[in-house]
C-alpha cells in the first residue's frame, strides 16, 4: 500500500467519511515493515512529535543517481499511518526530488490539513523536516 502514492490518494478521495479515512490511514500503518529493537533508538527518533516516531533513511545508488529510501514506525496507530503516507510521498526519490516535493500541498489535497489535531500536524511537519534534512545531507555527503 505504501509504495503507491497515487493509489493512496485515490482511495482517500473515494472515502467521504473521515472515520473511514482514519481507518484507511491506520491500515496503511499496518503495512510498514517492522523496525528492529535496535532501530527504535534515540538516534532514529523524530523530535517534535507527541507520539514516538522513528525514521531511518538509507542511501541507495541506481542509474548513477542517489535515492533515499525511508523506513519508519510509531507507537500510535494513526501516527504510524501518517508515517506510511510520508514514506509513500518521499521514499525512493532523489534528494533533489525530495526537497522539491510540497508535502503540505499533498496533505491538504487529501484533506489531512483540516482533520488533524495541532499536535499531529506539528508531528507530521517534524517528520517532513527530518526527511528533508536527510535529503540535504545526502546532497552534500
Amino acid at each position: 500500500m505504501t509504495s503507491d502514492l497515487d493509489s493512496n490518494r485515490d482511495d482517500l478521495s473515494f472515502l467521504d467519511d473521515w472515520e473511514e479515512r482514519y481507518r484507511y490511514i491506520i491500515d496503511l500503518g499496518r503495512t510498514l515493515a517492522p523496525l528492529s529493537e535496535d532501530e527504535h533508538s534515540e538516534t532514529n527518533q523524530v523530535r517534535g512529535c507527541a507520539s514516538q516516531v522513528w525514521l531511518i533513511s538509507e542511501t541507495q545508488r541506481a542509474d548513477g543517481n542517489t535515492h533515499l529510501v525511508f523506513r519508519g514506525d510509531s507507537d500510535a496507530h494513526i501516527v504510524k499511518g501518517l508515517v506510511a503516507l510520508a514514506l509513500a510521498l518521499f521514499s525512493g526519490k532523489t534528494p533533489d526530488a525530495i526537497l522539491a516535493t510540497d508535502a503540505q500541498a499533498f496533505f491538504a489535497e487529501i484533506g489531512l490539513k483540516d482533520h488533524l489535531t495541532p499536535q499531529r500536524s506539528n508531528g507530521l511537519a517534524s517528520m517532513v523536516a527530518r526527511i528533508k534534512d536527510d535529503a540535504r545531507r545526502a546532497q552534500t555527503g
